[in-house]
C-alpha cells in the first residue's frame, strides 16, 4: 500500500534532539490517524552519534529510513537528498532541532486538506531570539526580496507539508547552487502560509554569522542578476559624474585660471575608483563562480548508504 506521508529531516549534531523528535513525530502521526508512513532522516556527515542512534531506533520504529551521505554537504543539499528519497504522497519537511515541534504536523495536515493547496509553509509572525537575531533575520529577507527577481514571504521556516506533484516539480530543477527557499517559491503551485511559534534552540546553533552572510550572497546570486545591473548603472552614473567634474575643472581653469585638484583630492578619487573597481571585479567573480559550479555538473550530494525497512543497507 502506498505511503500516505513521509516526515523528512536532516541530522547534523542532532543526537540530543532525536529521542524527543521521534517520539513527537509518532505522536503527530497518530494524531492524524496515519498508519502508512515513513520517517526519513538524512545524516549530513554528523560528527556525533546521530547516525548510530538513528540506526539503533530502527529496531522499534520499522518505518524509520536513514539516508547516510558520504560527508557533510550542507543543510540544503541534505534536504534535497531527503526529498528525492521520500516515497509518501505527502512530504512533511521539518528540522529535528525541536525549535518547531513535530506536533505541528496535525495543524499543517488539516490546513492542507482544508485549502486543497500544494504547499503549506510555516512562517514566524515575530522572529525568535535576541535583538541582533531579529534585526539580521529581517534584513536578510528584505535584502533578498529587494535584490532578487523571486519574491519570498518573509520569515519563512523550513517546516512545510507538500504534495507529491509539487515535490516532483521541485526536484526537476537542476540548480547546483542551492537555495531552497528561493527554489520552493520559484516552483509555484498554490502555497499557503501558516504562522508558527519557533522556540529558541538548545545549545549552539550551527548557523554562525559568517554562514548567514554566505547564505545571503549565495541566495541573491543564485536567483537574480540585479546586482550586476545595479553595478552597471552605478558605473554609468560615476562615469558621467567624472566627466562632468573634469569638464568643470577645465572650464574653471580656462575662465578663472584656478589651480586644478591637489594631491589629497587626487588620492581620494583614486581610492574611490579602486574600491568600486575591486568590488565590481569581486561581484563578477561571484557570478562566474556560480557558472563554473553549474557547468561542472557535480552532484549536490553523494549517498553512501540507505538503510531501509528491510534492515539491509543499500548504496545509492
Amino acid at each position: 500500500m502506498p505511503l500516505e506521508i513521509s516526515i523528512v529531516s536532516t541530522m547534523y549534531r542532532s543526537r540530543p534532539f532525536l529521542d524527543r523528535f521521534l517520539a513527537e513525530s509518532l505522536q503527530a502521526l497518530a494524531g492524524i490517524k496515519c498508519d502508512h508512513f515513513e520517517i526519513l532522516l538524512v545524516n549530513d556527515g554528523s560528527p556525533d552519534e546521530s547516525l548510530a542512534y538513528a540506526l539503533e531506533r530502527r529496531r522499534d520504529i520499522p518505518q524509520l529510513v536513514v539516508v547516510d551521505l558520504a560527508r557533510n554537504f550542507g543543510h540544503h543539499a541534505a534536504i534535497q537528498a531527503g526529498l528525492r528519497h521520500a516515497r509518501g504522497n505527502l512530504v512533511f519537511l521539518i528540522d529535528c532541532d525541536l525549535e518547531v515541534s513535530p506536533l505541528v504536523l496535525v495543524e499543517f495536515y488539516s490546513k492542507l486538506r482544508e485549502t486543497k493547496s500544494d504547499v503549506v509553509f510555516g512562517y514566524q509572525d515575530v522572529r525568535k531570539g535576541g535583538r541582533f537575531e531579529q534585526i539580521s533575520g529581517g534584513l536578510f529577507w528584505k535584502g533578498f526580496n529587494l535584490l532578487s527577481d523571486v519574491k519570498i514571504p518573509e520569515n519563512i521556516l523550513t517546516e512545510r507539508i507538500m504534495t507529491r506533484r509539487y515535490v516532483e516539480a521541485l526536484l526537476q530543477m537542476g540548480d547546483r547552487n542551492l537555495f531552497l527557499g528561493g527554489m520552493m517559491s520559484w516552483t509555484g503551485f498554490q502555497q499557503i502560509g501558516l504562522p508558527v511559534v519557533k522556540k529558541q534552540r538548545e545549545g549552539r546553533s550551527t548557523y554562525t554569522l559568517l554562514r548567514r552572510i554566505g547564505l545571503m550572497i549565495n541566495a541573491v546570486s543564485s536567483f537574480s542578476a540585479q546586482p550586476l545591473i545595479w553595478l552597471f548603472n552605478i558605473g554609468v552614473v560615476i562615469t558621467l559624474l567624472s566627466f562632468s567634474f573634469a569638464f568643470y575643472l577645465v572650464l574653471r581653469k580656462l575662465l578663472f585660471d584656478d589651480t586644478l585638484m591637489g594631491f589629497t583630492s587626487v588620492m581620494t578619487m583614486m581610492m574611490l575608483s579602486l574600491g568600486i573597481l575591486t568590488t565590481a571585479m569581486g561581484l563578477v567573480g561571484i557570478y562566474l563562480g556560480k557558472v563554473f559550479n553549474q557547468v561542472q555538473n557535480r552532484p549536490n550530494y553523494i549517498v553512501r548508504n540507505i538503510f531501509t525497512a528491510d534492515d539491509q543497507p543499500a548504496t545509492d
